[in-house]
């Protein structure tokens, strides 16, 4: 069985930006290959990656749906063939990227036989990293279940925080098979605030440890050049990596 995560967390807190700090941690710890899975409606894992992405499985799943399977192929072989073109390959692992949620009317066979081929899809990889949407939609429609861990991302923000415990009590409520819940405050500028910890101990959150505020995941960022590329040497990258050592067997 392959070891999962999920990262979840409000917009605007970076939880996109430490998924691709996992993947090139797991990466460059061996652990690998790694399969990336970008749940994210507003999809773009793939640019913190520097990869570039030509399918979704929302496509796929669009066009069976429309009924666009070539004639004489079974709706089978045709999400297999469309998974296959789905996946961008790097050094060390793939991704796969979720894609649009669905339009309107019922894609029960559709979502029925992408779950089929993911499960299978799955088990080639010792290890899964999935950026989930912000907020707690993946959870309440069961996309996130038996997770080895749970990452909650938030900033020292008040509503940050607040996302980041409905979110943890949503998992726990759904009983979704999460083994062990972490909470990471990214951003930080001089550590965490006394009322940051208060809320934190008052929610019984297990602080994982914090990844402070740095330029350089900024000017990355604004220039469009992936962020795991930063340098392992620097601030942000070493503490995301400290965070991982102590959580990741």
């Amino acid at each position: 069985m392959p070891f999962s995560i999920a990262l979840a967390g409000k917009g605007g807190t970076g939880k996109t930006t430490v998924a691709g700090l996992l993947i090139k941690y797991l990466t460059s710890k061996g652990k690998s290959p790694v399969l990336a899975v970008d749940a994210d409606s507003n999809a773009n894992l793939n640019e913190v990656l520097g990869l570039t992405v030509s399918d979704t499985l929302g496509h796929a799943r669009e066009d069976m749906k429309k009924g666009q399977v070539p004639q004489g192929m079974t709706k089978d072989v045709f999400i297999s063939m469309r998974m296959e073109e789905a996946i961008a390959e790097a050094d060390g692992y793939d991704l796969v990227v979720m894609g649009q949620p669905e339009g309107s009317g019922c894609y029960c066979a559709a979502n029925t036989l992408l779950t089929n081929f993911l499960e299978k899809l799955t088990d080639n990889y010792p290890w899964i990293v999935m950026d989930n949407e912000a907020g707690m939609e993946h959870i309440s429609r069961l996309t996130t279940k038996n997770v080895d861990v749970l990452l909650i991302v938030a900033d020292t923000s008040r509503r940050g925080l607040q996302a980041a415990v409905r979110i943890d009590q949503l998992a726990r409520e759904l009983n979704i098979g999460v083994t062990k819940s972490y909470l990471i405050i990214n951003q930080a500028r001089d550590g965490v605030p006394d009322a940051a910890m208060a809320i934190i101990k008052d929610a019984g959150l297990e602080l994982a440890g914090t990844i402070p505020e740095d330029d350089a995941v900024y000017e990355y960022d604004m220039k469009g050049e992936p962020t795991v590329r930063i340098p392992e040497d620097n601030p942000a990258v070493r503490a995301a990596f400290d965070i991982f050592d102590r959580i990741i067997a």
